[in-house]
């Protein structure tokens, strides 16, 4: 599979290490008749980089920029490199790669060339074939090209071929309103071939995807970018408006012109200008955008001028690709009609009778794209399982083709037209192209082994549907969800993004998030993976997944491959003895209360020092067990003195020791709901429940005595449940989902007969009105566990849905319940790690906003810390588990100031920051209380 709804089974993969590698493979293949399909990133939407053959894996090993010249603005590059790195290479030069596809993160140069990708910058600086000047290229059979300008190196046949066909290449592949620069479908760029165009055969090989040869290097011409370019967001009324206003602004030379409306937008559209859609339009400079805002009849505009408001704009647009694949109501929708384009002086009429289209057909998309361009990118909610929804998407398919055609448009705007349009090119070119087109493919491929069934001679577009073999269950259709755009390829570092921690340390394909969930797709399928729930190959690639959630926030579409994962083992291990890690870290919180009640912690420290633990690695010690709980101090100290606020110039004296040698307050046993009434300035204290998780109440007491003394000094009045509670969240990423809901009936039943638990106005401190008592969760896991696993594991228990709704962190709580309060400055630089679940689940916005407040400056880490809980104990995930430390976090660490405060709220952080950074981290909570 590849980013589209198609799927073909290969012979096998070939991942070569250079050019000669290509041509073994590619003689073998031929001599045996078996075809071969060249592939890059596979973002592809229309199912070009599938294939019944080999194919050829040119990420893994040919991914190099081979050299640069700044002075010829030009770059030797292999096929398999990502076009990010590419720009990596050449920014110290000032130079960059003018086509910029919105999956620049993931997307190759090979695939580019073969579908003759875009971006939003094309408006300046073209397409891939503008901007490639020579291809080294390996036909089926071995043969080696070299293609420039000129003849030198084109196949037999190809000269005499053009010139028997001079007539059809001027005529005969323009639309009734004449060339446009986005008419990419087919071989649309065999007009490059004429001597007055000057012979381009590397130009004109662009865009034939994958169907004539395989790429193994290209020189490509490289461009200045601006040096502080501006970006002028412009409001319409209405999609119409903003599609009929971009033709007029292209004199005012926008380097991108990039429309879409409210329904894509959705919440995001509150950072931008009045209207329901809007441009995007980026110049050079602030002159020549409030050129083009005086020129324009916008309802509203903006300027941003700062690079990170224009980074956080242009996300909106680049994930749309996902975002796209989820409509507002909550269905999904898919590609296959991804990327039409017609003239832009057409584009407003083409919208409006596309939008009649669909609702004609009684389907649903959000239109976005290069209105600068007349391309439009959307994603249609089709039924492509059933019978009736697959002639649906095929009638609609030929009627979408005759309104592009009628509008003078191209079938594909950029991504080419791969197995989903392929089929209807003759709607759109006559038959005497239709002929050149396949005498061309003949010319290169006369075998016909490259990449059969696309462009000439085409499959159906209904048919290798993907959907087709999965069954009919509710895990079928979450697999299902994976898109394949291929975020989770990423290599990119820097923000908050997590996803996919073990693709960035393997580079492996089913380390990934979509490798994982395409394994699964098989799986459920059965046609190639046949050993169903109990598949090595799905339980090996989803071994090294850590289950971090970050694919929840920055997949575009959702993936959530921890809870798949939960799914997998749940039903991988039943009936059957498990691994030992899943009955040790696995039972984590039974263990460690075990060890409290019998005193034994003491003895289990001495002997985890000198021990092995059975099943688990032993390049790692473990963490000490406290030999006070936290409840143990909670229930046996005195309740303070009432609190002065922070900003007074000192705390009342405190007379007695709390057992961590800090000072306190005198008063009676805080054993059951605190009765203190005041809080700084507020009247009635404010009350709270401190969740005591199983990290807290075991690993780390001092964090939950820090948040106790924060928020008391906040006018909190802290209660904590009368009894173990537990948020499930070690045997759910271990798979054990009924001991799971076990546990969690359990917890739930704990808190209903707390008495201590805290009800304000007659409402259970779990339920979910406005009067609710917050549960206040320190630990970001276990927070982030209670809010989504708990209510999808007993979803038909109210309880379990009021409790999610209850649950804060500790800067939530504080800035909700306590906004007047002020914390005490702590103004020192901080480093250290946002918990991956935190950034996935819960967000860090009120982390952020506390953190500023109190003069803690400088931003934390993005990524994941790599210990992920029970992964970096368990056996065989040592080095992964360091390598994603280095990624991000590691490095960070080393380049904080001196006077750095080292903040990490999640237990796992503070963990591997201290084993790997050989520094102590702290929980926020802590850094405030030591202020304090």
């Amino acid at each position: 599979m590849d980013a589209s709804n198609y799927r073909r089974v290969p012979v096998g993969v070939v991942a070569p290490y250079d050019a000669d590698d290509v041509a073994a493979a590619l003689r073998v293949c031929a001599d045996a008749g078996v075809p071969v399909v060249p592939r890059g990133g596979a973002t592809s939407i229309a199912g070009q980089a599938t294939g019944t053959g080999v194919v050829l894996d040119l990420t893994r090993h040919m991914n190099a920029v081979v050299s640069v010249d700044p002075a010829a603005r030009t770059a030797v590059v292999q096929p398999g490199l990502v076009l990010d790195r590419l720009r990596d290479a050449v920014r110290p030069y000032g130079l960059t790669f003018g086509p910029d596809p919105s999956t620049h993160s993931r997307c190759t140069l090979g695939g580019m060339i073969g579908n003759n990708a875009c971006g939003a910058h094309s408006v300046a600086w073209g397409t891939t074939a503008d901007n490639v000047a020579e291809l080294a290229v390996t036909a089926y059979g071995g043969a080696s090209h070299r293609l420039g300008s000129g003849w030198d190196g084109a196949p037999a046949g190809l000269r005499e071929l053009v010139a028997g066909n001079l007539a059809v290449l001027r005529t005969g592949l323009y639309g009734p309103f004449g060339d446009f620069s986005r008419r990419i479908s087919g071989y649309g760029g065999l007009d490059a071939l004429l001597p007055e165009r000057g012979t381009g055969l590397a130009r004109a090989f662009c865009g034939s995807e994958g169907t004539l040869g395989v790429v193994t290097e290209a020189v490509v011409r490289l461009v200045e970018p601006p040096a502080a370019p501006v970006l002028a967001v412009l409001g319409y009324a209405d999609e119409t408006a903003a599609a009929e206003a971009a033709a007029g602004l292209l004199p005012y030379g926008p380097l991108t012109l990039e429309g879409m409306a409210h329904d894509l937008v959705g919440a995001a559209a509150a950072g931008l200008p009045r209207g329901a859609a809007w441009l995007f339009a980026e110049l050079p400079d602030e002159g020549a955008a409030r050129a083009l805002l005086r020129g324009a009849d916008a309802v509203d505009a903006r300027l941003v001028t700062g690079p990170a408001g224009q980074r956080a704009l242009w996300r909106i647009r680049e994930d749309a690709a996902g975002t796209a694949t989820r409509l507002p109501g909550g269905a999904m929708a898919w590609p296959g009609w991804e990327d039409c384009a017609v003239p832009p002086a057409r584009l407003g009429a083409y919208l409006r009778e596309f939008r009649a289209l669909l609702a004609a057909h009684g389907l649903h998309g959000s239109p976005y794209g290069h209105f600068g361009e007349g391309c439009v990118h959307v994603r249609i909610d089709f039924d492509l399982v059933t019978r009736e929804g697959v002639a649906r998407y095929r009638t609609f398919s030929q009627e979408l083709a005759g309104l592009v055609v009628a509008h003078g448009g191209s079938l594909s705007g950029e991504h080419g037209d791969g197995q989903a349009r392929a089929e209807l090119l003759p709607r759109m070119y006559g038959p005497d192209a239709i002929a050149l087109f396949g005498a061309y493919k003949d010319v290169w491929d006369p075998a016909g082994g490259m990449n059969p069934g696309m462009l000439v001679r085409p499959a159906r577009l209904d048919e290798n549907l993907r959907f087709a073999v999965l069954p009919d269950t509710l895990f079928a259709a979450e697999v299902a969800r994976c898109v394949g755009v291929a975020k989770c390829r990423s290599t990119e570092t820097g923000g908050a993004a997590v996803m996919c921690p073990s693709y960035r340390a393997t580079g492996e394909e089913r380390h990934s998030t979509r490798g994982r969930a395409r394994l699964l797709h098989e799986m459920l399928a059965g046609e190639i993976v046949t050993d169903g729930w109990r598949s090595a190959e799905v339980a090996g690639a989803l071994d090294l997944c850590l289950g971090c959630k970050g694919c929840l926030s920055d997949c575009p579409v959702g993936v959530d491959m921890a809870a798949y994962k939960a799914e997998f083992l749940h039903r991988h291990w039943a009936g059957r003895i498990r691994p030992l890690a899943h009955y040790t870290l696995g039972g984590l919180p039974g263990w460690l209360r075990l060890i409290a009640r019998l005193r034994l912690a003491a003895v289990v420290n001495a002997a985890a020092r000198r021990l092995p633990v059975p099943g688990l690695t032993r390049a790692r010690p473990l963490p000490p067990v406290t030999r006070t709980p936290f409840t143990h101090w909670w229930h046996t100290r005195r309740t303070p003195a009432p609190p002065r606020d922070s900003a007074s110039p000192a705390f009342e004296a405190r007379v007695r020791a709390e057992p961590d040698g800090r000072p306190q307050g005198t008063g009676t046993p805080a054993t059951g709901p605190a009765t203190r009434a005041t809080g700084p300035g507020t009247g009635t204290a404010t009350p709270v429940v401190l969740w005591p998780d199983t990290f807290t109440q075991h690993l780390a007491p001092e964090t939950g005595r820090a948040a106790v003394r924060v928020l008391e000094a906040a006018g909190f009045a802290v209660t904590v449940p009368r009894g173990p509670v537990c948020c499930g969240l070690t045997y759910v990423s271990t798979g054990r989902l009924d001991r799971a809901r076990t546990v969690l009936r359990r917890t739930l039943d704990t808190l209903d007969a707390s008495g201590g638990t805290g009800r304000t106005g007659g409402t259970d401190t779990t339920g979910a009105t406005a009067t609710a008592t917050p549960v206040l969760v320190l630990e970001p896991s276990c927070a982030a566990a209670l809010r989504t696993d708990l209510p999808a594991l007993l979803p038909d228990d109210p309880r379990a849905h009021r409790l999610a709704a209850a649950v804060r962190t500790f800067a939530e709580t504080l800035e909700e319940y306590a906004p007047h309060w002020r914390p005490p400055r702590i103004d020192r630089p901080v480093a250290g790690q946002t918990h991956c679940h935190q950034h996935a689940v819960l967000g860090d916005a009120a982390d952020r906003r506390l953190r500023e407040r109190a003069g803690l400056t400088g931003e934390l880490s993005g990524g994941c810390c790599g210990l992920a809980g029970n992964f970096g104990f368990e056996p065989g995930h040592h080095d992964v588990s360091v390598a994603c430390a280095e990624e991000q976090l590691l490095p960070s660490l080393r380049a904080a100031p001196d006077a750095a405060l080292i903040q990490a709220d999640g237990f796992s952080c503070r963990t591997q920051i201290a084993q790997l950074g050989g520094v102590r981290a702290r929980h926020l909570a802590e850094l405030l209380d030591e202020a304090l």
